[in-house]
C-alpha cells in the first residue's frame, strides 16, 4: 500500500461508499478498491471503475451486498451524489478559439468550487478560461499524479504552465519563483474564496483598463498596471 495520503475528496468518497455496504468499513472497501483499479488511487481511476471490476475485486466480501447499496458505492466512489459543496464541479466544454482576448487562469481548490488550496498540496487546480463577458470552467486537474515526482513544486507549474495566472491560498518562495520563471502570475488569498468571484472581479479588471501584462495576454494595448498591483498586494 502506498504511504501517500488520501485526498480530501478521494477519502470522502471512500467513506461515503462504505457506508452504503453494510458490514465493511473503509479499510475493507479501500483494499477492495486498490484491487479494482491499482495504486496510486486517483479520482480519473475511480470516475472510470465499473461494477464488474468493483465486484471481481471485491470477490466474496461483496456477494452478500444488495445491488443497489452497491450501485450506490459505486456511484459515490465515482463522485457522484456527493454533498454539493464538496462535488466535483462540471465542466464546460471549451476549443481554443471559442473566447478571442481571454485568459486561462488557476484556482488552487480542494473541494467544490472553493479556492482554498495551497500551492504545494492542494488537490486539483480548477481551470477556468475568462474574457470580458464569459467565465467557463473548462478543467479540473488533480495533483495525486505528482506524488512519486522528483520536483513536486516542478511537477504542479508543468500541471497548469497553460495559464496565464494562478490564485492560492499561499505558496513558498522557490514555488512561486517557478510559477513566474513559467510565465504565470502568481496572487495570494490568505483568507480564501469562492473561485467563481475571483474570476469575476479579474473579469471586471480585463472589462475596464488592464495591466500590461494582462493586456499583452490579451492581445491588446495595456495603459497602466496601478488597479492590479494594489490587487495582488493586498
Amino acid at each position: 500500500m502506498s504511504d501517500a495520503p488520501l485526498s480530501r475528496e478521494l477519502a470522502l468518497r471512500i467513506g461515503l461508499a462504505a457506508r452504503s455496504l453494510p458490514g465493511i468499513d473503509a479499510g475493507t472497501l479501500i483494499g477492495i478498491v486498490v484491487d479494482a483499479v491499482g495504486l496510486p488511487l486517483t479520482a480519473d481511476k475511480l470516475n472510470n471503475l465499473g461494477m464488474k471490476a468493483f465486484r471481481q475485486a471485491g470477490g466474496e466480501t461483496l456477494l452478500p451486498v444488495a445491488a443497489d447499496d452497491l450501485k450506490a458505492a459505486l456511484s459515490f466512489l465515482r463522485g457522484k451524489d456527493l454533498p454539493e459543496d464538496e462535488a466535483t464541479p462540471a465542466i464546460a466544454p471549451y476549443a481554443d478559439g471559442d473566447m478571442p482576448g481571454s485568459l486561462r487562469v488557476a484556482c488552487a481548490s480542494n473541494r467544490g468550487e472553493d479556492l482554498d488550496g495551497h500551492f504545494g498540496s492542494c488537490t486539483r487546480f480548477l481551470v477556468y478560461q475568462v474574457s470580458p463577458e464569459e467565465v467557463r470552467l473548462i478543467d479540473i486537474r488533480a495533483t495525486d499524479g505528482g506524488t512519486d515526482a522528483e520536483d513536486k513544486n516542478t511537477w504542479r507549474t508543468e500541471l497548469i504552465s497553460d495559464c496565464q495566472v494562478l490564485h492560492v491560498v499561499s505558496i513558498g518562495g522557490p514555488a512561486a519563483a517557478k510559477v513566474v520563471r513559467a510565465n504565470i502570475h502568481p496572487v495570494k488569498h490568505a483568507a480564501g474564496a469562492k473561485a467563481r468571484d475571483v474570476v469575476a472581479d479579474l473579469q471586471k479588471v480585463l472589462a475596464g483598463t488592464p495591466p500590461p501584462w494582462l493586456a499583452r495576454a490579451m492581445g491588446r494595448e495595456a495603459t497602466t498596471l496601478d488597479p492590479f498591483r494594489e490587487a495582488a498586494e493586498q
